[in-house]
């Protein structure tokens, strides 16, 4: 089975509530590369990239989050090409 890519944003109340560490520890335990970071218009971005059934366990995560998250909207757009993360990070 290939590999599969998505850039997702995250709309709600997703900033200040450890949003992108509680996703950076989820992709880890999926076994996903790629990266979260927070966006200046008040959502989150992330990159993952891995096998199709853990990309879209981290999709499904990514719509409740953190306790103290609200998510209002996740955008999934599929991507071609390899990330650069040889594991999951956070940007600054």
């Amino acid at each position: 089975m290939g590999q599969r890519r998505v850039r997702l944003r995250i709309r709600g109340r997703v900033q200040g509530v450890f949003y992108r560490d509680s996703t950076r520890r989820e992709a880890r335990r999926l076994g996903l590369r790629g990266w979260v970071r927070n966006r200046n218009d008040g959502s989150v971005e992330a990159v993952a990239q891995g096998p199709p059934e853990q990309v879209a366990a981290l999709i499904d995560w990514c719509h409740e989050g953190p306790a103290l998250a609200r998510v209002l909207e996740v955008g999934v757009t599929e991507e071609p090409g390899d990330t650069d993360e040889p594991e999951f990070v956070v940007r600054r």
